[in-house]
């Protein structure tokens, strides 16, 4: 008997069945506790309790999957004094932990950062943190390359 592995996709909102995303919509209301029981989330959106259990472990938010990984940014930095130091203080400001940092020789006033970061404490969602980061003085570009399991 072979080992069975999750495949996982990434598939757009308006394609997944309608009690996959009420699924979802019921999930939202538990966790944002507009609502407190299975029950009463899957009656708001018209969904059997059923259904909900056959999907409520499979079916995630994108950002809700980020969020519990490890990621790494891509970050060109402009050479100047300071700048990866209030990178650094941007990132663990943001409650990121970051487990390594590469950067190279700047070149023609920029260099190249990579930092790959424990995102699981971070206080925003991943899509405003790199905003947040873009939106530094010395910072010209922020790109996600990866991500992993902590």
């Amino acid at each position: 008997m072979t080992d069975q592995i999750d495949n996982f996709y990434l598939v757009r909102q308006d394609m997944l069945t309608e009690a996959m995303q009420k699924t979802l919509e019921a999930k939202a209301l538990l966790e944002s506790g507009k609502t407190q029981k299975v029950a009463e989330a899957v009656q708001k959106v018209d969904l059997s309790r059923s259904a909900f259990y056959k999907y409520k472990d499979a079916i995630f938010p994108f950002h809700t999957v980020i969020k519990e990984k490890i990621i790494t940014l891509s970050i060109q930095l402009t050479d100047k004094s300071g700048s990866l130091s209030n990178l650094l203080q941007e990132v663990a400001g943001a409650e990121s932990n970051v487990l390594t940092i590469n950067q190279t020789i700047p070149l023609q006033g920029r260099a190249n950062v990579t930092l790959t970061i424990d995102t699981s404490a971070l206080q925003l969602e991943i899509g405003a943190f790199v905003q947040r980061l873009q939106a530094m003085d010395a910072v010209e570009h922020v790109e996600i390359v990866g991500s992993g399991s902590l």
